[in-house]
């Protein structure tokens, strides 16, 4: 294994926890399929970033990072829900991202892929990763008021309008770090099964945050040691893994 490997692998263990993490609050929230969703609004920058030949992740990352402050505006001026909002400029972001993207690149742009990782990339990633992990982990607790009852959380001091917006970053965050194993069209996944693993096999907070995170992280070792010695794409092998693993969840629970 080679040093380029060595960080591909490294980030992507690391993004898998933060993964876990984030996708169980938004189970809890009801809105872990906005995750599927949401990866899609990254697609124009990816293409317009091809395009221009710069970093694929820069161009992702800022059309995601604006996506998520628009969804969060138009929730609150115009009392839709998040879910629907994120539909609408889903629909939208897909149908840009499929124009503009050139064609030999839209398979790396949907299923993962971009090139090598230098130190400086990885170092950015393993920052974001544990900016992830710390945030959950700091406000995890305001995150369940927020979700049980807001009123209270309201009374409590607890601006619930800016952790929300905060909620969506990380989310978004999560995200990017996770396109370039997955792809835009894959990495939901990584925080929608994890967390379904996580909520089939457990019932108290802590357990399902660290069932959720451990599940994601196992998925993307064995999916990347099976790609590795099967020559298989590792993005659709991990997310294959991770159905693997629920399904056994599923099998846990009814005995």
């Amino acid at each position: 294994m080679n040093i380029t490997e060595i960080y591909w692998l490294s980030l992507a263990l690391l993004t898998a926890a933060a993964a876990g993490l984030v996708g169980s609050f938004a189970l809890l929230k009801k809105a872990v399929l906005a995750g599927d969703a949401m990866s899609h609004i990254a697609l124009p920058g990816l293409g317009l970033a091809i395009l221009f030949k710069i970093n694929p992740l820069i161009g992702g990352a800022m059309t995601l990072v604006l996506g998520t402050v628009l969804i969060w505006q138009l929730q609150k001026s115009t009392g839709l829900s998040t879910d629907a909002m994120i539909g609408v400029i889903f629909a939208t972001s897909l149908a840009l991202g499929a124009l503009i993207t050139p064609n030999e690149d839209l398979i790396e742009a949907l299923f993962g892929g971009f090139g090598s990782m230098t130190l400086g990339e990885f170092l950015i990633g393993v920052s974001g990763a544990l900016f992830v992990i710390a945030f959950i982990l700091r406000y995890k607790n305001k995150l369940i008021l927020t979700l049980f009852s807001p009123d209270l959380a309201a009374v409590s001091y607890i601006d619930v309008n800016r952790l929300n917006l905060y909620f969506l970053l990380i989310f978004s965050l999560t995200i990017i770090l996770g396109l370039r194993f997955l792809g835009a069209l894959l990495v939901g996944a990584l925080l929608i099964i994890p967390a379904a693993i996580g909520r089939q096999l457990t019932h108290t907070l802590a357990s399902f945050l660290a069932i959720s995170s451990i599940a994601g992280v196992v998925a993307v070792g064995a999916g990347s040691f099976i790609a590795s010695n099967w020559g298989l794409a590792p993005g659709p092998t991990i997310i294959c893994v991770a159905a693997a693993v629920f399904v056994l969840s599923l099998a846990k629970k009814q005995v």
